[in-house]
C-alpha cells in the first residue's frame, strides 16, 4: 500500500496536464524573466524532462548557478588530495571526485599510477576502513555542500582512530548566491534555491536575500512540476512587482531547517573565505575543521607536505608567463 501510494505522488507531480496549465499560467503572465537554479538535480530534471525549452517558449529563461559541489571545488585542492595519495596516504573520495583535473592530474590517474585512492560512499565507509586497517594512513575528503557537510561534522566530533584525517573541501551555498549578486555581471530576476540543501539550512538561511537585494527566491523539490511551479512563482512575482522567499518544497523544507544537523556543522566547523572554480575568493563560504579539532584537520596535520604544493606557471594574456599560484595552506584563512 506503501509503494501504490508513493508511485501516486510520483504520478502526481509529473502530471502532463498539470504541467501544460502551468505553463499555460505562465503564459498568460506574459512576462520574460531570466532565473537561476544552483541545484544539479535541478539541472537534472531540466534536461531529462525536457523543461527548457518548454519554459523558453512562455518567457523563463533558466541559468545554471553553481550547484554541483564537485565542479566548484579548485585545482588547488585536487593538488593537495594528489600530494597525499602520492605521498603513500590512502585517500578515501566519493567517485565524483575521481574525474575532476587538477594541475598534475586527477585522482583517478594517480591511482591508476599506483595510489591508494578508493571510492566510499559516506563518511562511515572511511570510519570502517580506517579502524579495518590501523596502519596506514587515511585522509577522507569531505566534499559537498550543506547537504553532506552533516555526515563530515560527525567525524569531526567523534571519536575515531588516529590513523584518519579529513581534507575538508565543503562548501555553503547562501554566501555564492551572494557574491553572484555582488558581482553584477548576470542579470537574474530570481533564484530557484536548491531542495537538498533547503532540507539543511531551511528558508530562514536565504532571508536576506530577498530583504538586502530584492531578489525573489522560490526553495523547490525535484520533481517537474515542482520547477514549473517555481518558474510560475517567480514570473508571477516579477509581474506583480513583489519579490518575496517562497517554499514551495513545504513538504521537506521547515524555516528552521535542520537544527541537529545546523549544530554538528557548527561545533565542527568554522566558516572562512575560499576560492570556488570559476568564482574569486568568496567569503566565509567554505567550512575548515575548528582549531579545537586540529588533530583530525589533514591541512594541519601534513602542513609541511602541503605547504610545498604550487600549481605550475600558467601563459597569461599575449603568451606571458603567470607566476605560480602557492596554495593558502593555513587551516583557519580570513
Amino acid at each position: 500500500m506503501q509503494s501504490e501510494r508513493g508511485s501516486a505522488q510520483a504520478f502526481r507531480f509529473r502530471d502532463r496536464e498539470l504541467s501544460e496549465r502551468i505553463l499555460e499560467r505562465i503564459k498568460s503572465l506574459g512576462v520574460k524573466i531570466k532565473v537561476m537554479h544552483v541545484c544539479g538535480t535541478h539541472q537534472d530534471t531540466l534536461v531529462r524532462f525536457g523543461l527548457e525549452p518548454l519554459l523558453e517558449g512562455v518567457g523563463v529563461e533558466v541559468r545554471q548557478g553553481p550547484g554541483c559541489p564537485v565542479c566548484v571545488t579548485t585545482t588547488g585542492e585536487i593538488e593537495e588530495a594528489l600530494a597525499l595519495a602520492r605521498a603513500g596516504k590512502g585517500v578515501l573520495t566519493f567517485g565524483d571526485m575521481m574525474k575532476v583535473p587538477g594541475a598534475t592530474g586527477s585522482l583517478r590517474d594517480a591511482k591508476a599510477e599506483g595510489a591508494d585512492v578508493r571510492v566510499v560512499y559516506s563518511s562511515l565507509d572511511a570510519l570502517r576502513i580506517a579502524k579495518e586497517e590501523p596502519a596506514k594512513e587515511f585522509v577522507y575528503l569531505g566534499i559537498g555542500f550543506e547537504t553532506t557537510a552533516p555526515s563530515t561534522a560527525a567525524l569531526v566530533l567523534r571519536e575515531t582512530p588516529p590513523n584518519l584525517k579529513i581534507l575538508s573541501f565543503h562548501r555553503l551555498v547562501p554566501p555564492a548566491l551572494e557574491a553572484i549578486l555582488e558581482m553584477g555581471e548576470i542579470k537574474l530576476e530570481g533564484f530557484i534555491e536548491p531542495g537538498h540543501v533547503s532540507v539543511i539550512i531551511g528558508e530562514k538561511a536565504y532571508e536576506f536575500i530577498t530583504e538586502r537585494y530584492g531578489m525573489p527566491q522560490v526553495i523547490a523539490g525535484f520533481e517537474p512540476l515542482d520547477l514549473l511551479m517555481a518558474s510560475y512563482m517567480l514570473a508571477k512575482m516579477k509581474k506583480e512587482g513583489k519579490p518575496a522567499l517562497v517554499n514551495e518544497y513545504r513538504r521537506a523544507v521547515r524555516r528552521e531547517g535542520n537544527q541537529r544537523a545546523l549544530k554538528a556543522i557548527e561545533d565542527a566547523f568554522t566558516p572562512v573565505k575560499k576560492e570556488w572554480r570559476g568564482f574569486p575568493s568568496i567569503p566565509s563560504s567554505a567550512l575548515e575543521i575548528r582549531e579545537e579539532f586540529s588533530e583530525k584537520n589533514a591541512r594541519v596535520v601534513y602542513e609541511d607536505l602541503l605547504k610545498e604544493v604550487t600549481l605550475p606557471v600558467r601563459k597569461g594574456f599575449q603568451g606571458k608567463q603567470v607566476a605560480p599560484a602557492v596554495l593558502s595552506l593555513s587551516p583557519l584563512p580570513p
